[in-house]
């Protein structure tokens, strides 16, 4: 066993917009994939109906990142490019960071725009934290590190 071979802790992860660091995050959703399984019947040899299962089209699940709201306003601008009709696409990553900010992981998403962004829930009789989430839709997601 390598002397770093540990599970991952999912705690430290940012987000970099074309290789440029944009912010760290307290929660992210959705670093998956799914390819639909297509059947098809066909016969054997000896004349055996048979299904045969093989891979479909892979569709990427959207990207959804949660951080304590602040005065920066990089996500909430790029969101408003998409509402006025001039949608910008960006490449980015989400990178994983150990304890002392060494990369773990990284995670390139292509074409990637904002199609959600929610600033947090305002409450007079409470003291949390105010909580953004950026939602974003993006054609390809690929583990990289």
């Amino acid at each position: 066993m390598a002397a770093r071979d540990l599970e991952f802790l999912g705690s430290n992860f940012a987000l970099e917009i074309d290789g440029a660091p944009i912010a760290f995050f307290t929660g992210c959703t959705g670093l998956s994939a799914t390819t639909e399984v297509v059947e098809e019947k066909v016969v054997d040899a000896t004349g055996k109906l048979i299904m045969r299962k093989r891979p479909g089209r892979t569709t990427y699940d959207d990207i959804v990142l949660k951080r304590g709201a602040s005065a920066d306003k990089t996500l909430q601008d790029w969101h408003k490019t998409a509402i006025d009709g001039a949608v910008e696409r960006k490449n980015g990553s989400i990178v994983l960071y150990d304890d002392v900010l060494t990369e773990l992981a990284r995670w390139n998403f292509e074409a990637g725009w904002i199609s959600k962004w929610a600033g947090g829930d305002l409450s007079a009789d409470s003291d949390d934290v105010m909580i953004e989430e950026v939602t974003i839709t993006h054609e390809l997601l690929t583990r990289v590190k």
